[in-house]
């Protein structure tokens, strides 16, 4: 959800948008199941109903999606994939204040925070964040016999990668625990041995998620959201922004939404018009997910098989 990457740089993403331009329009596929699922179901659609080229660039660095998003050449149109609080930062300074990216307004509800499986929950005992902020249950997830326990807080460059890292701190339990920022693929193969052998695993979940229509997942308890204990200073305005970001409850209420250049309402309107329409059921996209990477779905065929299935969805999206 959710989030920031830095997989690529500003000059890598742009040699592969070269053959984008000569497309109607352009969105990228962040390589992570959700988001790639509702990027395919908008394109599929559009192309479908509009008869429009869309073409995608394959990139996990959201920062530079928001970059391109705000130079409005073509580079970068849509981005399906706004998760807000945790990219809040990025529209508060193009949507907000340079306004050279919309916000569309319909959204749908996502839930993040941590979870464990049943087994952890129910034989360990582990219930509450706070639970992690004890050396001894800290052991009980120690995979590779240093003493520390093993929590996954999120992929390299995710936003709420970082929020993480302040919120172990904060929580009390960083010094217990070996904070993991690895690729999500290498998380969910983790997560899938622990589950198997009914073994204990905690991590940042986030949903919709086709982890949940996969195992017995749950979240553990957190103090309320308190916008005077979540204070997040972002890391590419502030180099001090680990010291000075103070986060010590659950997040937000957290919301997804599209995000589009500008300059799009002129170039696309009747898109733009379906983008503002658009509603996502966050139980669809994670069926979504799971088809893709529990069935070995191709992401196209996955979305072209919703729309088929769901006319009347797509037709109210298109004004029909």
């Amino acid at each position: 959800m959710k989030l920031y990457l830095l997989g690529l740089s500003a000059m890598a993403l742009a040699g592969s948008m070269t053959s984008a331009f000569s497309a109607d329009v352009t969105m990228p596929d962040p390589n992570y199941a959700t988001a790639t699922a509702v990027m395919n179901v908008i394109k599929a659609a559009a192309e479908q109903e509009l008869g429009l080229q869309i073409s995608t660039v394959t990139t996990t660095a959201v920062p530079v999606i928001w970059e391109a998003m705000d130079r409005n050449k073509g580079e970068v149109d849509i981005w399906p994939d706004t998760w807000l609080p945790n990219q809040q930062g990025l529209v508060d300074k193009y949507v907000k204040d340079k306004k050279s990216v919309k916000l569309a307004e319909n959204s749908y509800e996502a839930q993040q925070g941590y979870c464990v499986t049943e087994v952890t929950y129910d034989k360990f005992g582990i219930k509450n964040v706070s639970d992690l902020a004890n050396p001894d249950n800290a052991k009980i997830f120690d995979r590779d016999g240093d003493g520390k326990g093993n929590i996954w807080i999120g992929a390299p460059g995710w936003q709420s990668t970082n929020i993480e890292k302040v919120r172990a701190r904060d929580y009390g339990f960083a010094d217990f625990f070996n904070l993991e920022a690895t690729d999500e693929a290498i998380s969910n193969a983790t997560l899938d041995s622990a589950a198997k052998q009914d073994k204990p695993w905690v991590g940042y979940c986030y949903g919709p998620h086709q982890n949940f229509a996969r195992y017995k997942l749950k979240f553990l308890a957190e103090p309320a959201y308190d916008p005077a204990k979540f204070v997040v200073v972002q890391a590419n305005e502030d180099p001090q922004w680990f010291e000075k970001s103070k986060i010590s409850s659950a997040y937000a209420k957290t919301t997804v939404h599209i995000a589009y250049a500008s300059s799009l309402a002129d170039r696309q309107p009747d898109l733009v018009a379906a983008l503002e329409r658009m509603q996502f059921n966050p139980d669809d996209v994670s069926k979504w997910a799971y088809s893709i990477i529990v069935d070995k779905k191709p992401a196209d065929e996955v979305a072209k098989d919703w729309i088929k299935a769901n006319p009347e969805a797509v037709s109210k999206w298109f004004g029909h």
